[in-house]
C-alpha cells in the first residue's frame, strides 16, 4: 500500500494514452429535449382539441376553450412560483391536458345519458354535472396523492414533474367544473334550446 502511495505521489506513470473515442455533451442537448417536448405538447393539444370538438360539437368547443384557460392558469402559477419549465414539467402539463379532457368527457357522457333518458336541457346538464362530480373528484384526488408522494420521495426532475402535475390537477378541476359549466349555462340562458347539441 505504501509503495502504491509513493508511486502516485511521484507523478505521472510512464504510460501512453491512446484516445479511442471522445465525446462532449453541451447545453444544447437539454434545449433540444425541451423543444421536442414543447412540439409534442402542442401536437397532443391539437389532437385532443380536434377529438373533443368532433365528439361533442359545441360542448367540445367550450371544453377546448376551458382547456386553453387551464394551460394559461398552469403557466401563470408556475410563473408566480418563478419555476423553470423543464422536460418533466412539460410532461406534467401534457398529463394534465389528458386529465382535464377526461373530466369533460365524463361530464358530457353523463349529460348524453340524461338526454337519452328524456330529460330536458337544463335538467340534463344539472344532473350530468352532479353525477360526474364524484368520479372526477375521485380520479383527481388519487392522482394528487401520487403527485404528493412523488414530490416527497422523488428528487430533481421527479419533483418538477410532481409540482406541475399537482398544479395542473387543481387548475383542471377548476376549469372542467367551473369554467366549462359557466360557458354552457351562459349559452343555455342565451339560446334556450329545446335539444342539446351533444
Amino acid at each position: 500500500m505504501q509503495d502504491l502511495a509513493l508511486l502516485l505521489r511521484a507523478g505521472a506513470l510512464p504510460a501512453e494514452l491512446t484516445v479511442i473515442e471522445e465525446r462532449s455533451i453541451g447545453p444544447g442537448l437539454g434545449a433540444d429535449s425541451v423543444r421536442a417536448g414543447e412540439i409534442a405538447s402542442i401536437l397532443g393539444l391539437v389532437g385532443v382539441v380536434i377529438f373533443i370538438m368532433l365528439a361533442y360539437g359545441l360542448f367540445g368547443t367550450m371544453a377546448s376553450l376551458a382547456l386553453a384557460s387551464n394551460i394559461i392558469l398552469i403557466i401563470a402559477v408556475l410563473s408566480g412560483l418563478q419555476a423553470t419549465l423543464t422536460l418533466p414539467g412539460i410532461a406534467g402539463i401534457v398529463l394534465t391536458i389528458g386529465m382535464a379532457v377526461d373530466a369533460n368527457v365524463l361530464i358530457f357522457e353523463r349529460i348524453r345519458e340524461e338526454v337519452r333518458n328524456g330529460r330536458g336541457p337544463v335538467s340534463a346538464i344539472d344532473t350530468g354535472y352532479r353525477q360526474a362530480l364524484s368520479a372526477i373528484i375521485d380520479g383527481n384526488v388519487t392522482t394528487l396523492i401520487a403527485a404528493v408522494l412523488l414530490f416527497v420521495f422523488g428528487t430533481g426532475p421527479i419533483k418538477g414533474f410532481a409540482i406541475t402535475l399537482a398544479i395542473g390537477l387543481v387548475t383542471s378541476m377548476f376549469t372542467a367544473i367551473m369554467v366549462t359549466r359557466a360557458m354552457i349555462i351562459g349559452w343555455l340562458r342565451h339560446r334556450r334550446p329545446n335539444q342539446l347539441p351533444i
